[in-house]
């Protein structure tokens, strides 16, 4: 089903196609340690039955519907308090992709990939290995909703939901990885005002004020985010925080 890409320079020259997995994330870095991949490659599964989002959380999706893969990288260019704008390149390529199909879609802090209607579409899960002047390797796990309509979890959606169709996996695949590649290059050259600037613009509730819950229920913005990744959020009463991932809630009217 996967074969190597014509449309790129060098993601996706190399791919490992599973038929399933524990997690492709643990998978890349196997391959890693052993040096049997190397930048550019691709690790990718229609069923991966021990997937991680952020944090632990646990990633569920219906074998041989949705796109589950994760790509190799080395960004040694990039410093070790730079590594969030890795994040932002990421999350940004994969919201460029589902603009080539639908509208609305944002990139929910730090990098869940929200439809602002209708709920989660995927998310971006990345782990670095880290030198004390540079970022040595990046394995890039990502798990996005393509064909799947049903689902065990609230407010979960998909592409086919969206639109009403079904797609081709294989096509869909190859035109996101043309958009990492982008993206990641735009990172290579440096461009990081260019990505912060693009991804304050796809950032959901970004500079509106709505919902949120720390040790408290609050009603604040999102003002910025913080060289290292931080969520700057000012609140009614004009303080301002920056939060790390899971110090604070995004709430919704049910």
């Amino acid at each position: 089903m996967y074969k190597i890409l014509a449309n790129t320079l060098f993601l996706g020259k190399d791919i490992v196609y599973l038929t399933d997995c524990h997690s492709t994330n643990d998978e890349a870095n196997k391959r890693l340690g052993h040096r049997t991949v190397c930048e550019g490659s691709i690790i990718i599964t229609d069923n991966q039955t021990k997937g991680r989002g952020q944090r632990g959380n646990q990633w569920i999706s219906e074998p041989g519907k949705n796109l589950i893969f994760s790509l190799v990288l080395q960004p040694a260019f990039l410093a070790p308090p730079d590594q969030f704008y890795l994040n932002m390149s990421i999350s940004l390529a994969v919201t460029d992709f589902f603009g080539d199909y639908v509208q609305g879609v944002k990139i929910k802090w730090p990098n869940d990939i929200f439809h602002t209607d209708s709920g989660k579409l995927g998310g971006v899960l990345i782990e670095n290995s880290i030198s004390s002047l540079s970022i040595e390797s990046s394995i890039v796990g990502i798990g996005l909703n393509i064909n799947q309509v049903d689902f065990t979890v609230p407010n979960a959606t998909s592409l086919t939901k969206l639109t009403n169709q079904n797609f081709d996996l294989w096509e869909l695949f190859r035109v996101l990885v043309m958009h990492i590649e982008k993206r990641y290059l735009e990172l290579k050259k440096g461009m990081h005002s260019k990505i912060l600037s693009d991804y304050l613009n796809k950032l959901f509730r970004y500079e509106e004020w709505a919902k949120y819950e720390d040790n408290a229920v609050f009603i604040g913005r999102i003002i910025g985010i913080a060289m290292d990744g931080k969520l700057i959020i000012e609140k009614e009463n004009g303080f301002v925080n920056h939060y790390a991932f899971k110090e604070v809630k995004f709430l919704f009217d049910k």
